[in-house]
């Protein structure tokens, strides 16, 4: 076996999941309902009618599921914890069962030699806090941290890294802007204020990190965009600015310079008069970080002319998607991993002094059980070489890359597209859970062990 790129010495393995896309057991040990069980019970919502009621079954089978991360070499596992299940009400009494879930998959990680990276919030925000007007609500930014304060005092001896938010941009742009994820909102000015509400949640999670947990770091992640004009057009060109004020800046910006962008502010005079930031906010928002996680999968290349996009970008009235070019993954998503390290060596220049950690990439394809009873997905080898590839450019280029999460460690309810898409490289049998190693599985092994690409 020969190495053709080695990672440096150190650099972390792992995997991701996320709680209401693998636990299942919605309705067990004093869980309480969250938007995504209002969501995906609800007709229309979600492409296949499937719910997260039972998913991957994760809550049942966590020990056969961490033995099985250990017999690939797993060093690190990126999971999140529920907030319904923690705080069934949003707010008030922790439900002592649901945190001493997380504590027991935590030592069995650890008994492992598996380090938890436990993230606070990917996405399922506790149905109550919603009915009061969910992130459009400075309050459940307060809420937030009173959560993250009491998992991070329960975790904190043990966990190495806890993340505030996945995605923020899905939350506010797609849960309350296009409405395609939950609550399903469709409001702009709504949307705007989630931004803000969200990344005040961060804050104040940081603060409650640093005072429950002081050994623990504390890091958000961000599915930052690597955008393109469709052409070079002046009003293209701007629309390309735009979308990266509202994908990129208007999170990085706050994150990691205590302001939102001038021009940002001024696309969105229209929509909002920002009187939801308060004196203060900017300064916790601005929480030093001990790491910034990355998620990433694939560019995208927009328009200012309605006519030559697909849909209009999440979060705008003034730019729209351009159907990209193949090839493609089973989500219509383009496959270009130079564009993963165009995106690294962007971030490392403008926001520079905070070490990154990849905390997604990977790709859905339409895998086949063959009657070996294997998974033969040569193709998504094919996507995490070339994307492990172009990370890799980017650290040689001076990137500071500490680690890489593939995304995911097994099939599980992609969101509004149910149970029809499958990421894991191991799959999942819905009807009977058995767990089956993918060969990507057996492939991304093999690149743990080598610490690099054979």
């Amino acid at each position: 076996m020969t190495i053709q790129t080695r990672f440096p010495d150190g650099f972390l393995w792992g995997a991701a999941t996320a709680s209401y896309q693998i636990e299942g057991a919605v309705n067990e040990d004093g869980r309480g309902p969250s938007i995504w069980d209002t969501f995906s019970h609800t007709p229309g919502r979600v492409i296949d009618a499937t719910t997260g009621d039972t998913a991957a079954d994760h809550y049942h089978r966590y020990r056969e599921d961490v033995a099985m991360m250990s017999g690939l070499g797993l060093q690190a596992y990126r999971l999140s914890v529920a907030w319904p299940r923690v705080v069934p009400g949003g707010s008030g009494a922790p439900n002592e069962a649901g945190l001493d879930f997380y504590s027991r998959l935590v030592d069995e990680l650890l008994a492992r030699q598996i380090r938890p990276f436990v993230t606070l919030y990917h996405w399922d925000l506790p149905q109550a806090l919603d009915d009061a007007g969910g992130w459009t609500n400075r309050d459940t930014a307060a809420r937030f941290g009173e959560y993250a304060h009491l998992v991070a005092e329960r975790l904190g001896d043990r966990v190495d890294t806890f993340t505030t938010l996945n995605e923020p941009w899905c939350s506010a742009y797609l849960g309350y802007a296009s409405g395609v994820h939950a609550p399903g909102h469709t409001d702009l000015a709504e949307a705007y204020a989630a931004v803000h509400h969200l990344l005040l949640a961060h804050g104040l999670g940081v603060a409650a990190v640093r005072a429950a947990a002081p050994g623990s770091h504390a890091s958000i992640t961000l599915n930052p965009a690597m955008v393109r004009a469709a052409s070079d057009s002046p009003a293209d060109l701007d629309a390309m600015r735009h979308v990266d004020g509202i994908s990129n800046r208007i999170f990085l910006d706050p994150l990691l310079h205590g302001a939102y962008p001038a021009d940002v502010i001024d696309d969105l005079k229209h929509v909002t008069d920002w009187s939801f930031v308060a004196d203060g906010d900017l300064a916790t928002i601005q929480a030093p970080i001990d790491m910034l996680g990355v998620n990433y999968y694939t560019p995208v290349s927009v328009t200012a002319d309605p006519t030559a996009g697909v849909l209009p970008y999440p979060g705008s009235d003034k730019a729209y998607i351009v159907a990209p070019e193949g090839p493609f993954t089973a989500m219509g998503w383009r496959i270009e991993p130079g564009s993963f390290t165009e995106l690294l060596v962007r971030l490392q220049r403008d926001y520079p002094g905070v070490p990154l950690m990849i905390t997604e990439n990977g790709a859905a394809f339409d895998d086949v059980v063959t009657p070996d009873d294997g998974v033969h997905d040569g193709d998504r080898i094919d996507y995490l070489r070339g994307h492990l590839g172009a990370l890799h450019d980017a650290i040689e280029s001076g990137v500071d890359v500490r680690g890489y999460f593939v995304w995911s460690l097994m099939d599980n309810f992609e969101w509004a597209l149910g149970l029809s898409k499958r990421f894991g490289i191991v799959h999942v049998d819905y009807e009977t859970q058995q767990r089956r190693l993918k060969d990507s599985a057996t492939w991304y092994s093999a690149v743990i062990a080598a610490n690099g690409l054979t």
